[in-house]
């Protein structure tokens, strides 16, 4: 997979993410497939139920990795050779503003397998478009930007573009204290920040309030986009809005230095997620079920129960 994807790949997909999850546990079973000097790699592994995706929860979206132009119909060749492998594919999270989730499907339906999409997450993202951070700031809403004016002098913010041991042992101390789910993989989210590092994409921000730090937040920018990988505040710090103010913090210097075009906030419906972002794109989940193999039938009989269920209803 080395060399594979374009320059612009986001930190989800490019080899040396797929290389940090092998070297972490991860069994990749990688399918190739080659024309000319066009190649195309579906990084993927063995799940319960068939093959899925190998990644990450916290990763924003996968795709298959491609070199060369159109790579269409080595898709297509690579979804029939994966029959000899299994009997199902789970792919996702899948974005259609790249045409990624359209070309999976059409690939495996000319493949012959029964294919089946579904909308699983939402993205919430910004463009930019050139503006300031005051020009974005002053279509925030009016309660958001009242809170920011009235806690900001209380609280202290540090942005750090360069990995540092006790700064990042400050961000996992707050995620353990707040609310947040235990963190179970929190080694691969460590070298993930090492491996933005290495690329001088690395963001973090500690807000402190009267010297101790009290919310923190991951960060990477690179191709002109800001990721919001991670964040987290002490319930404690609720008062003084700490968390908002150090989002605020962040989204001046992504606009305002980094000169970023687009900010990420990666997948979840979290309602307060609308208040900083403009647009929200789906995210989709393909199944996939080779119906010539035994195996596949049960999910295959459930599918299609599930389309006759509201007929019958209506009926």
């Amino acid at each position: 997979m080395q060399g594979l994807g374009s320059p612009e790949a986001g930190p989800f997909d490019r080899y040396e993410w797929y290389r940090l999850l092998e070297t972490h546990g991860a069994a990749p079973l990688v399918a190739v497939g080659t024309e000319g000097e066009r190649t195309v790699a579906l990084p993927l592994t063995r799940g319960q139920k068939g093959l899925e995706p190998l990644t990450n929860w916290f990763a924003f979206s996968w795709k298959p990795l491609a070199s060369g132009g159109d790579t269409s119909r080595i898709l297509v060749e690579i979804a029939h050779d994966l029959k000899k492998t299994t009997h199902r594919l789970d792919l996702y999270p899948l974005a259609a503003e790249d045409g990624c989730y359209e070309e999976l499907c059409e690939a495996f339906e000319h493949a012959g397998w029964s294919v089946h999409g579904e909308q699983c997450d939402e993205n919430h993202v910004l463009y930019v478009q050139g503006r300031s951070f005051a020009e974005y700031w002053n279509a925030r809403p009016g309660r958001m930007k009242t809170t920011v004016k009235r806690k900001a002098p209380k609280v202290d913010i540090e942005i750090s573009t360069e990995f540092q041991k006790d700064e990042w042992e400050n961000y996992e101390a707050i995620y353990d204290r707040s609310w947040k789910p235990r963190e179970e993989r929190a080694d691969i989210l460590k070298a993930f920040a090492r491996q933005e590092d290495s690329r001088g994409a690395y963001r973090l921000g500690i807000a402190r309030v009267d010297g101790d730090p009290v919310a923190a937040q991951f960060w990477s920018v690179e191709n002109g986009v800001a990721s919001i990988h991670k964040l987290a505040h002490l319930e404690s710090a609720e008062p003084y809005s700490a968390g908002t103010v150090l989002t605020a913090a962040l989204f001046e210097y992504a606009i305002d230095v980094d000169r970023v075009d687009l900010i990420d906030f990666g997948t979840g419906s979290d309602s307060y997620k609308r208040d900083w972002m403009e647009e929200c794109r789906p995210r989709f989940h393909l199944t996939c079920l080779d119906i010539r193999q035994p195996a596949a039938w049960p999910a295959l009989a459930k599918r299609m129960l599930g389309r006759l269920a509201p007929r019958k209803a209506h009926g």
